[in-house]
């Protein structure tokens, strides 16, 4: 495949590096530290997609959010979930309206606060069942259906849904089949000892800076098509390819530990997720080519809620993403990986 690039597609990967650096600065006023969670945040929102971010209360998730929103000059809405939220209180209503010349009645949609271009899902899984399933139509078909009527959700669109680990009595945790439907599943980590004291002494202290919009929703939208435009080698392609088929406890291409530890492993969408997430890490590093390291730097936030361990693996604490790390090892990078060729896949298929 050729890994040539326009030269306005040259240009247009400068110009999103360069957004990406000024959006790093512009954040680092109000968030201390994160770099990690700032960076797959944003390939997220590159690759056109949603991310789940979990993490423990007071790791400054809902401001990270918030501030993201202004730095991109883009409509926030926070949504708090909670075990009474309704499905019409996240997508909207239909509600009755008389008019004042004519005095007739009519039918109006109120649009919930799903109708912005960022959305903070705050404690996703603090909700019943049925409000979790409105909100995910919601991400995958990005449009509201009420009264018989389809209302398109604005464009770009991301949810940055939070899951709080602790005080799991009265949850209602989402399934793993939608748990897939978030493009990345991000970790936060407590911050290290010097961004702890940091953090302590601008907040009590009064110094927080404010954000300025760097981006219109426009340029993000170009951004996104770009990335689709950035070429990927084989090779790439085919380590991608070989991780995601070794996950899979059963196959010809699992390693042992897979089959005795692994209860499911990811499907195609894992591995299109990979590479494109892979491609949103290069464009914002300044490269116009996913690299290797671009696919292992994705690999635990786009694999880690797509892998699961069985009841053996639990009982040796093998989370996932220990077992991700196990793959990265059992799958040399270095190897060369070529397309399949349909006779060797029926040759499969025959034995």
């Amino acid at each position: 495949m050729s890994l040539e690039i326009s030269t306005s597609d040259a240009a247009a990967v400068e110009r999103c590096h360069q957004a990406y650096l000024r959006i790093r600065e512009e954040l680092a006023k109000v968030i201390v530290g994160q770099q990690r969670v700032i960076e797959e945040v944003l390939i997220a929102i590159l690759a056109r997609g949603h991310a789940l971010l979990e993490g423990v209360p007071g790791l400054a998730k809902t401001l990270l959010v918030s501030s993201l929103a202004q730095a991109t000059h883009l409509s926030f809405k926070r949504i708090q979930f909670t075990p009474d939220l309704m499905p019409s209180d996240v997508t909207g209503t239909d509600v009755i309206q008389e008019d004042p010349k004519t005095g007739e009645r009519g039918y109006k949609f109120l649009p919930g606060p799903i109708f912005a271009n960022m959305i903070l899902a705050d404690e996703i899984n603090r909700t019943p069942p049925k409000t979790q399933a409105a909100m995910l139509e919601a991400m995958q078909e990005r449009q509201v259906t009420a009264g018989g009527r389809v209302y398109p959700l604005p464009d770009p669109f991301f949810v940055l849904a939070t899951q709080n680990p602790l005080e799991q009595e009265g949850t209602y945790p989402l399934p793993e089949a939608q748990l897939d439907r978030f493009l990345l599943y991000i970790k936060v980590d407590y911050p290290s000892a010097e961004e702890e004291w940091e953090i302590a002494r601008r907040v009590t202290s009064g110094q927080q800076g404010t954000i300025e919009p760097l981006m219109t929703g426009e340029e993000l939208i170009e951004f996104q098509k770009l990335v689709t435009r950035i070429p990927i080698s084989d090779q790439v392609l085919g380590y991608a390819w070989a991780l995601v088929r070794a996950s899979r406890p059963g196959s010809d291409e699992s390693p042992d530990f897979v089959t005795r530890w692994v209860a499911w492993g990811a499907g195609p969408r894992g591995l299109l997720t990979l590479l494109t997430c892979a491609k949103a890490r290069a464009v914002l590093h300044g490269r116009y080519h996913a690299t290797i390291g671009d696919v292992q730097a994705v690999l635990k936030p786009a694999l880690r809620h797509r892998i699961a361990g069985n009841y053996a693996a639990q009982a040796n604490n093998l989370t996932s993403d220990r077992l991700i790390e196990m793959l990265m090892e059992a799958v040399p990078p270095d190897a060369k990986y070529e397309k399949p060729s349909p006779r060797a896949i029926r040759d499969r298929v025959q034995t």
